[in-house]
This record gives C-alpha cells, sequence and structure tokens, in this order.
C-alpha cells in the first residue's frame, strides 16, 4: 500500500473580477510516495506546492483527479488521525504557552491524560523548546513558532507527516535539528513528505523528490537515478604556486578563481587529472584538495524551471 497517490490531481482557481478566467496552480499531478521514506515535494515560489498539500489536506477541493493517503480517501476522518500536518505559515492562539497549545493539540486526538504531560514535554523536547515552553507564543520569534508547529504535527506519533516549507524562519542551528528531527521520524517508520525550495536540504534527507514548475510535474524519482554518478568535472585547491605553476594551472582549467591566503581553485576537465596533479608537483605547487563536480540538485531544478518557463511562453 502506498503511503500517498494522487492520479491527474488538478486545481483551478477564477481570478479576475469582471471576467473571471481561470488560472491552473495545479495541473494533472500524479505522484506515489512510497512508505518509510523522506519525500522532498520541490519547486520555485508559486509552482503549486502548498496547492497540492492544501488538496491532500482538503483545506480546498480538487477540480478534477484523485488522491489517496494510507489507502483511504483524503477525507477519511479515520484515516486523519494518524497523519501530521504542518502549514506553511502557522497561527496559534497566542496567548497560550507552547505547553497549553500542545496539551489543547494532544487531547484533539484523544490521547490519554495519564501520558498526555509527558508527551508534551517529550515532543517539545524534540524540537528544542526548553524553559519558553511556559511563555506564551506572542512572545515567540518566529522561527520558536516554527517549531512549534512542528511540535504539533507529530504529537499523535503519526504515519505520515505533511511538513509545506518546515524550515522557514530558522536560523542554521533550526535547520540542522529538524533535519535530524525527519531523520528521525523516518528511522521510526514514519512517511516524511515535505515541500520546499532549499535545495541542500532535501539533496541531504531524500530518497525521492518530485520537482514541479508552474504547477506540472517536471520530474520524479530516486535522487540517486535523477542525479547520476556521472564526474562532471573536477574541483581543485591548491596553495603555494609558482609562477610557473599558475601558468600551467591557467593552461589546464576550464576556470581558475584566486582565494585568500594564496591559495586558487581550479576547475579541471572531466578526465583522469592524475597528469595535471603530477606537473604542478614538479611545480612546487601543494594540493590542498581535489572533488569530484557532479550533477547537484541545483542543476536539475533550474534545468526543469527553465524548460518549463520556455513551454509556457511558446505556449504549449
Amino acid at each position: 500500500m502506498l503511503a500517498i497517490e494522487t492520479e491527474d490531481l488538478t486545481k483551478d482557481y477564477l481570478v479576475g473580477f469582471w471576467r473571471p478566467r481561470p488560472y491552473r496552480a495545479l495541473d494533472h499531478l500524479s505522484l506515489a510516495v512510497e512508505p518509510g521514506e523522506v519525500y522532498g515535494f520541490l519547486g520555485p515560489n508559486g509552482a503549486g506546492k502548498s496547492t497540492a498539500i492544501k488538496l491532500l489536506m482538503q483545506l480546498i477541493f480538487p477540480t478534477s483527479g484523485t488522491a489517496r493517503i494510507l489507502g483511504r480517501p483524503v477525507g477519511d476522518v479515520k484515516m486523519r488521525r494518524r497523519i501530521g500536518f504542518l502549514p506553511e505559515n502557522p497561527a496559534f492562539y497566542d496567548y497560550l504557552t507552547a505547553e497549553e497549545l500542545l496539551t489543547y493539540f494532544a487531547s484533539l486526538f484523544d490521547i490519554p491524560a495519564s501520558v498526555r504531560a509527558a508527551r508534551v514535554a517529550r515532543v517539545l523536547d524534540e524540537v528544542g523548546i526548553g524553559a519558553e515552553r511556559r511563555m506564551r507564543l506572542r512572545s515567540y520569534s518566529k522561527g520558536m513558532v516554527q517549531r512549534v508547529g512542528i511540535a504539533q504535527a507529530i504529537i499523535n506519533e503519526p504515519e505520515i507527516v505533511f511538513f509545506d516549507e518546515p524550515m522557514s524562519g530558522l536560523d542554521p542551528l533550526g535547520r540542522r535539528d529538524v533535519r535530524q528531527l525527519m531523520l528521525r521520524l523516518r528511522d521510526r517508520g514514519c512517511t516524511v513528505f515535505f515541500s520546499s525550495h532549499i535545495l541542500s536540504d532535501a539533496e541531504a534527507l531524500c530518497s525521492q523528490v518530485a520537482i514541479i514548475a508552474q504547477g506540472r510535474l517536471a520530474t520524479s524519482g530516486r535522487l540517486s537515478d535523477i542525479l547520476g554518478t556521472e564526474v562532471l568535472g573536477w574541483e581543485l585547491v591548491v596553495d603555494r604556486v609558482s609562477p610557473d605553476g599558475l601558468a600551467l594551472l591557467r593552461a589546464k582549467a576550464r576556470a581558475l578563481t584566486e582565494l585568500p591566503d594564496g591559495r586558487y581553485a581550479a576547475d579541471l576537465p572531466p578526465h583522469q587529472p592524475e597528469a595535471a596533479l603530477q606537473e604542478l608537483a614538479a611545480a612546487g605547487a601543494h594540493v590542498v584538495s581535489l572533488n569530484p563536480l557532479r550533477k547537484t540538485l541545483e542543476d536539475v531544478f533550474v534545468a526543469h524551471a527553465v524548460q518549463t518557463a520556455a513551454r509556457e511562453t511558446a505556449g504549449l
């Protein structure tokens, strides 16, 4: 049984006042998400990510197409007890403390009173809310509110959790904490479906991704299959370079960048770099690092975004 399945999911809005016309926010989206994986739902701002998640949460209704979660229709009430959801811009009763808010949500899931306080404390610990848990939410920063939003999404120990831009408003430490939390959820068997335009997070976390642009699915599949293993070049960093070594480096590199402290970064062609390294060593250069350059998720993302924009301009 798939964790999440959509088939030709489509959403049109009427825009305009005097002569409303349809605007397609999501165009025949078909996805299949296996249970127990971290699935990245990626795209630029306005691509349709939040629209798709709102359809799955039944906050809005599709123009056409179908969706199922845990093998059940998205409107099934019993299924909804088994999922968690963080909206893109969470807003809560700001006169409550984090503890009070989480206790309220726990009661909505009928979590027994005997374990409720311990569950709330554990979840707040997991998202990094310490003594602030007894402060009213109106005193929280955006990043702290985001952490509370993540906490309410997992208070019921869901089988699937939907995160809409979970890194929004978080500092680097907060992003690291959330990445670690998502991996822990995966290790417990929870399916994590999250939308994002922060590609480094998706590349570090996901086993599978889908990229959408202007409402259409551009590509989807295993990250390893999408990125491939082909070496596109080599990034070489050297220091203590003599004038002869620098001339040699300029001759062999596709691009050369001067770095602080007398170091240079060279972009070498994809063929084996051993001969170039030997020549540089003979010229007295010291190799600091050598790393293969492969296709990144950003490369794939940008290519599909450009292709989609070109098709849209051409009216296809």
